[in-house]
């Protein structure tokens, strides 16, 4: 009779195991579809390493390299647009109604001009808002800069303090070889420290942390209160491993420092390095002797990740980095101050415009379409090569980060052609790219409405929009 139960048990679970799997599957995808939340849940691509890095296989004989012959004509380069083909190339999906009620959409050239624009008005960003952040972070630290986690000598002999540098991508073991950008590591951080501390004769530790590199609240105050207890996003913190992300369960760690000190605490442990106590929050002294540190990868790659996968985290923590280079505090207040000023020096339009955080999660941030179109233009100019990630890191249609599963349906001359930084809130859905029509006319475009009812449509007339002015023949 038991066994007979446990069979009937066995059967029922497994005839609602795919139930609960599709269940699963929707709900992560729910979770994407409204925060762009693709990176942390897994479903964003992982961009390979450099294709020419990879090897041929053994005994694989390649012919010799040759100019290939033109397979087409090359593009006329005194051609102008003729604004009405603009318009009559969106017209019937700038019309659509599943746009909602309030819909933005312009269409510039790289030389700042301005094609079509709906006057539209301000309008919610969402996650287009990183393209400003990632700029930012180009022009005022620099694109090979790197942040540096360290562990330095303490107040009291047998103290030692580790001390956060606002790496965004700080992870808890060395990764895999074709990881990109290839991320400092906590584990590699303890074993440096645990052979100088031997080195200098000294097997116990008391261990104490600092992350007051940022300053203000670590949860944004312009933030819905739901983002914190449902995990849209962590805490932001200048000393956290892996976003924050909690170990053994879903969701942040409510004090990332702390998880982040008590991992690097069991590390060195298994280090060979007794550690006594718990760590406890400390500020270390200006000009502490370092014992070990690791470096994050450089603000391009950083800001390159950031715009593909849409990455919330890593845009906050950039925010923050700017306002400490521009001198306006390492806070959410900070940074967004710094990010306005940063991009008024550059001459990008920001009159009308709001910002309060970097990623784009706050429903209070406005933009208009001349902000985000100036910051296009801007960093497409020869003039700008330390800002050009912005325009490379944009995802193409069809093919990369968060815009992979994108324009599929749609004409077929917008995937591979595309390339367009995705918006994402509940309601708000927009896109802001380039692309280059069959006249070879490059465009920059903001098309995005923040009233949204009806999701799919809405997603799917944007993709139409892109992929209807890429398939244009625009010259006059």
């Amino acid at each position: 009779m038991k066994r007979r139960d446990a069979g009937h048990t066995s059967r029922r679970l497994s005839s609602w195991l795919p139930i609960l799997l599709v269940l699963a599957v929707v709900a992560a995808g729910f979770a994407s579809f409204q925060y762009d939340l693709g990176d942390r849940l897994g479903i964003a691509p992982d961009d390979p390493a450099d294709p020419a890095q990879v090897a041929p296989p053994r005994g694989l004989d390649l012919p010799a390299l040759t100019t290939p012959r033109p397979v087409a004509a090359a593009a006329p380069t005194d051609s102008r647009v003729d604004p009405a083909k603009v318009r009559r190339a969106l017209a019937s999906y700038a019309a659509e109604k599943d746009l909602g009620k309030h819909r933005v959409l312009a269409v510039g050239s790289l030389d700042g001009s301005v094609w079509y624009d709906n006057a539209g008005g301000t309008f919610m960003p969402a996650s287009t808002m990183k393209l400003l952040t990632g700029m930012a972070a180009l022009e005022a630290i620099g694109p090979d800069v790197t942040f540096r986690t360290t562990v330095v000598a303490g107040a009291k002999p047998r103290d030692i303090v580790l001390v956060g540098g606002g790496d965004p991508f700080l992870t808890d073991k060395p990764a895999s070889s074709t990881t990109y950008p290839k991320p400092a590591d906590i584990r590699t951080l303890a074993r440096e420290t645990a052979a100088a501390l031997t080195e200098q004769g000294q097997a116990q530790v008391r261990l104490q942390f600092d992350d007051s590199l940022f300053t203000g609240p670590s949860v944004n105050p312009h933030w819905p209160a739901s983002y914190i207890p449902e995990a849209v996003v962590p805490p932001i913190t200048a000393l956290w491993v892996d976003k924050g992300a909690k170990r053994d369960s879903w969701g942040f760690e409510s004090d990332p420092s702390r998880a982040a000190a008590m991992l690097f605490s069991a590390e060195l442990r298994r280090a060979g390095i007794k550690v006594t106590g718990t760590p406890q929050r400390t500020t270390a002294a200006d000009g502490a002797a370092e014992l070990a540190g690791v470096e994050s990868a450089p603000v391009s790659q950083i800001v390159d990740r950031v715009i593909s996968v849409s990455d919330n985290e890593g845009a906050e923590i950039l925010s923050h980095q700017v306002g400490l280079a521009e001198g306006t505090g390492g806070s959410f207040d900070g940074g967004a101050r710094a990010v306005r000023k940063v991009l008024g020096r550059l001459g990008v339009p920001l009159a009308g415009t709001r910002i309060h955080d970097g990623s784009g999660l706050s429903r209070q941030d406005r933009l208009t379409t001349q902000a985000l179109l100036g910051v296009l233009a801007t960093a497409a100019r020869d003039a700008n090569p330390d800002l050009r990630t912005v325009i490379t890191a944009l995802p193409v249609a069809g093919f990369t980060g968060s815009m992979a599963g994108r324009l599929g349906d749609s004409n077929t001359s917008g995937p591979g052609r595309v390339r367009a930084k995705t918006g994402t809130l509940t309601g708000v859905h927009g896109l802001a790219g380039v692309t280059t029509d069959l006249d070879g006319n490059v465009f920059t475009f903001v098309f995005l409405a923040d009233r949204v009812t009806e999701v799919l449509e809405a997603r799917d007339t944007l993709d139409d929009l892109t992929a209807a002015l890429a398939a244009c023949h625009c010259s006059s």
